[in-house]
């Protein structure tokens, strides 16, 4: 029997079916048919969010920001890099905090940027403060081993 995982499409939010053995970056939603990898971060609202944090099996990094936050406009080239490395084994995610308030409090976000890696609805680790793509590939590696 094959495992399947249950990914979701980071375009129209359908939950796809893969076989844990062909998870790769080149696979294509069923619905919609486009790539359910793109090398970069998916935008996160109140609509998509759930998906993506509870029901996803691969894990999921959310880069908590705001467009006002002068570090989080210089980590976004870095968050967009970390995406093309950590990709598909992480969805790689990004919500700004202005636009979803609720959220953001929901988690409790008091500095940004922030950075949270959830697996099935469960926070595994968390981060503050801007860094380098390098920095976020080992830091995501290392909280996953945990």
């Amino acid at each position: 029997m094959t495992d399947l995982l249950m990914i979701i499409c980071p375009s129209c939010s359908t939950t796809n079916r893969i076989p844990a053995q062909k998870l790769t970056g080149s696979g294509k939603c069923g619905k919609c048919g486009k790539p359910l990898f793109e090398g970069k971060p998916v935008i996160l609202n109140s609509g998509n969010f759930q998906k993506h944090a509870s029901i996803s099996d691969i894990p999921l990094l959310v880069d908590f920001w705001a467009s006002w936050c002068g570090p989080c406009r210089q980590m976004a080239p870095a968050i967009d890099a970390a995406a093309g490395q950590l990709e598909p084994n992480v969805r790689v995610a990004k919500l700004d905090t202005e636009a979803e308030q609720q959220i953001a409090a929901r988690f409790n976000i008091r500095s940004i940027p922030s950075l949270i890696l959830i697996s099935k609805g469960k926070e595994m680790a968390r981060t503050a403060g801007a860094m380098p793509a390098g920095s976020i590939v080992q830091w995501t590696n290392q909280a996953l081993m945990k």
